[in-house]
């Protein structure tokens, strides 16, 4: 194997970082308290909440299901209930004419009272999105939340608001868009906040936050709610569109904190590092993360948690990954990417359906899990145990030497030091790899980087340069 350093790092790697140096692990005794809501770290910030690891896996801030509510979606479930990845695109991106018809005829059934517009606005979302398109018009509408009324306005109104009626529960209005494609929108209320429309299809961010678009053409994101294949728990997946043809595919773990520059763990802002023909998929994490993203049951504050990650990769490979493509087309490559557990689970899959992935990368990755508090199988010993595979893979992590990395408790994982950021038990893999002869290992470590949402996007470019690369 050939344990490749990336030529864009800005800290070559010294031998010992590449060799069977030891250095760093993870202090477990001190974060196992965090597995509760609310429990904090020692600084007093929070550290787990709905779908968050908590302290045993990841520090303060993070993969958190509350990190919604800095785009809005965290009232989308309230706004509809169910969405697909069916409907085809055409090359365009933009949609089919019958689509927009099929559409207006089922928000005119609200207006009659004849259906309720909690089920038509899960029908919509499953099939071309708000705004509706209606013939040479658009029907722009939000759900009464009692925070109305609310007025529109957008680019192609000089964002002068405009009143929108109200019927059978939904605020709403029908106008003309000369040019819809690019044209944003948001609803203002009457404090004149400008809020984005929670389940608009096309959406994007700029200085003044998340702003909802008519069509998007061009690079954008979009966002499709409540996707499950009836195994796992339904979640939202948002899907960053670039401006070319896409070529390849990344599904990446913690949708939440991807796109979003503000989200409340720190946003990795994804899309500023993606190239020209890279579409990539970011899947929402749920409260049933810990179960998600690991392959064996391990042993937290005395409660079995985890081995579930089989089912999660199923729903991402079996159900999902074809109704992206046939929504956005086929690419020539497939990745997955994670960090901390979404670390784990994404290197995990290439081994649990092999040949599936082109490239499989790991930030800071929870490769010790299974050995913590439980006598599983970790993925280094999965690893140990299987052939060598082509698919590309990158590790990295932060984190420093502790007092070193040692194995006290014997049972063949160096995860019982005093270090930091999952580094011993990476360094320990990386070795399992290059002994098993993996071919196309990339790795990389930040010493002293810590364990959150900021240092993983700060070198976050560095794994999408190995998988783009030619």
């Amino acid at each position: 194997m050939s344990l490749r350093v990336p030529a864009f790092a800005k800290r070559p790697l010294a031998p010992e970082r590449l060799g069977r140096g030891r250095i760093g692990g993870w202090a477990v005794a001190a974060t196992v308290g965090a597995l509760m809501v609310g429990a904090c770290d020692s600084d007093g910030q929070p550290r787990f909440a709905a779908g968050r690891d908590g302290g045993l896996l990841d520090a303060a801030g993070g993969q958190d299901a509350s990190a919604d509510a800095a785009d809005t979606d965290a009232s989308q479930d309230a706004q509809t209930d169910a969405a697909s990845l069916d409907a085809p695109r055409d090359g365009s991106l933009s949609d089919a004419t019958d689509v927009g018809s099929a559409d207006a005829a089922a928000f005119e059934a609200i207006l009659a009272g004849d259906r309720p517009a909690e089920e038509v606005f899960a029908e919509i979302a499953n099939n071309g999105g708000f705004p509706v398109h209606a013939g040479s018009e658009w029907i722009f509408a939000i759900r009464d939340d009692g925070a109305g009324p609310y007025r529109l306005a957008g680019d192609f109104n000089d964002w002068a608001p405009e009143v929108m009626k109200l019927d059978q529960g939904v605020y709403w209005v029908r106008r003309a868009v000369q040019t819809p494609a690019g044209a944003k929108y948001k609803f203002v209320n009457p404090a004149e906040t400008y809020a984005p429309d929670p389940v608009a299809r096309a959406y994007g961010f700029d200085e003044f936050g998340e702003f909802s678009l008519v069509r998007g053409p061009g690079a954008h994101l979009e966002r499709w709610l409540q996707q499950s294949d009836g195994t796992v728990t339904p979640r939202r997946v948002r899907v960053w569109v670039p401006a070319g043809q896409p070529t390849r595919h990344l599904y990446v773990q913690d949708g939440q904190n991807l796109f979003n520059p503000a989200a409340p763990f720190g946003g990795w802002a994804l899309q500023q590092q993606l190239g020209s023909e890279t579409l990539a998929i970011g899947i929402d994490n749920t409260p049933s993360r810990f179960d998600e993203y690991t392959q064996v049951v391990d042993s937290v504050q005395g409660q079995q948690v985890g081995g579930r990650a089989d089912e999660y990769l199923a729903f991402v490979h079996q159900w999902l990954r074809p109704r992206i493509q046939t929504r956005y087309g086929t690419p020539s490559r497939v990745g997955m990417l994670g960090s901390s557990l979404g670390g784990l689970v994404s290197l995990y899959a290439a081994l649990a359906v092999p040949g599936a992935f082109d490239f499989v990368g790991s930030l800071s990755g929870t490769v010790g899990w299974g050995s913590r508090s439980a006598s599983n199988p970790t993925l280094i010993d999965l690893f140990r145990a299987a052939a060598p595979q082509p698919v590309r893979i990158y590790i990295d992590s932060g984190g420093g030497a502790g007092s070193g990395c040692v194995d006290s408790d014997a049972d063949g994982i160096e995860d019982d030091g005093d270090g930091s950021d999952n580094y011993c038990e990476n360094r320990q893999l990386l070795d399992v790899l290059a002994g098993r002869g993996f071919p196309s290992v990339t790795a990389d470590h930040v010493p002293g980087a810590p364990h959150n949402e900021a240092a993983w996007a700060a070198r976050v470019a560095q794994p999408i340069a190995v998988f783009e690369a030619p």
